[in-house]
This record gives structure tokens, sequence and C-alpha cells, in this order.
């Protein structure tokens, strides 16, 4: 069996600029994905035109466009590289001057050209999941995105805060305060068991 050794981060993509080539269906799914989980996202779309649904989206957030066709040039100040478009050797350009400026590129639907993958992700308030099938599935991630979506409350970030704020107060080392969180949550865990 083959091992996910894919490393799972959180981006604060206010303060990373990313850039989307293409401007059809792939892109605007991307774009979407990305503003719905990161809405102070700065981002950049090059292609020489784009749907009217993706203008529209782009339109709400810090999207800037570029109707032109794509150039090396518009990697210079980007962080996060991901290339949509429908022709491979384009793709595959982006893919390469990526790799020549040291930038962090996703070939959509094509995983030996990614260094990572848009996985699916879950939002509750100040609890995020990130679900990855280590680029096999994009249909098994969305299917656990949809189911715990539907499993976990609403209300989840008001059990997260009433954490924090018990955690300030504890007194002692590391190693005490993480014994002294984990009995406090062990209790969830056990009434669940029941």
């Amino acid at each position: 069996m083959e091992k996910n050794n894919l490393y799972p981060v959180f981006l604060k993509t206010k303060s990373l600029h990313i850039l989307i080539v293409g401007g059809g269906n792939v892109a605007e799914e991307k774009l979407h994905f990305l503003t719905k989980s990161s809405p102070d996202a700065k981002i950049t779309m090059v292609s020489p035109l784009f749907r009217e649904k993706t203008l529209n989206l782009a339109g709400n957030f810090d999207v800037e466009l570029f109707k032109s066709v794509y150039s090396a040039d518009y990697l210079t100040g980007k962080h996060l590289v991901i290339a949509t478009t429908d022709k491979p050797e384009v793709n595959m350009k982006v893919y390469h001057d990526c790799r020549s400026m040291n930038k962090l590129v996703n070939v959509a639907d094509n995983p030996p050209y990614c260094d990572f993958y848009m996985g699916g992700i879950v939002t509750k308030g100040n609890v995020k999941i990130a679900i990855s099938t280590n680029g096999k599935s994009p249909t098994t991630a969305k299917r656990l995105r949809q189911f715990f979506e539907d499993v976990i409350p609403e209300d989840i970030s008001r059990m997260v805060q009433n954490l924090n704020v018990f955690r300030k107060t504890i007194k002692g080392d590391f190693e005490q305060k993480v014994n002294i969180m984990n009995e406090v949550t062990e209790t969830l865990v056990s009434s669940t068991e029941d």
C-alpha cells in the first residue's frame, strides 16, 4: 500500500500572493475554493479570456485579472502558482518556470507536477479540517468534506474558545498544562464511547 507522505499546512493567504493561470472552469473552481476558505487571499489571474462567473466571483474578492497569455513575468512576487489551462504545453511551461524560480506550483489534475494539492476543506468557526487523498481521488475528499460538514456541530467554536480561556488559567510547565488539558478533554471522548 502506498503511503501518504504529504505534510498538511494552513497558509495565511493574506500574506501570500497566489497566481492562477487560466480562466476556464477549473480556474473558477480553484478561485471559488480559495476564496471560500480564505476570503482575504491576494490572488492574481492571467488568461486570454475569463468566464462571466469567474469575473463576477473575482469582483467580490482581492483578485487582480490580466486578460493576457501567460509569461514567466507573472511569477514575479508570487508565492504559490496554480496552472489550470486546457493547454498541456502552457501548464508545463508554468511548471518548469516555477521550478526554475523556486515557486510552489500545482498543475491541476496532474499530480506528478504538483508541489501541493488543494484538498477538501471543512470550516466550522475556528475549526478547519483539511482532507487529502494523496492526489488520488478528489471525489472521495469531496464526500468526506460533506460528511464532516454534516456531523461537526455549528457551535464547535464555542468549545474551542472555552478551552482556550481555560488553558490560559492553567499554571505550571508545559507538561503539566498538557496533562491537565488531557484530563479535561478526556471526558469529551469517553462520553461519546458510552
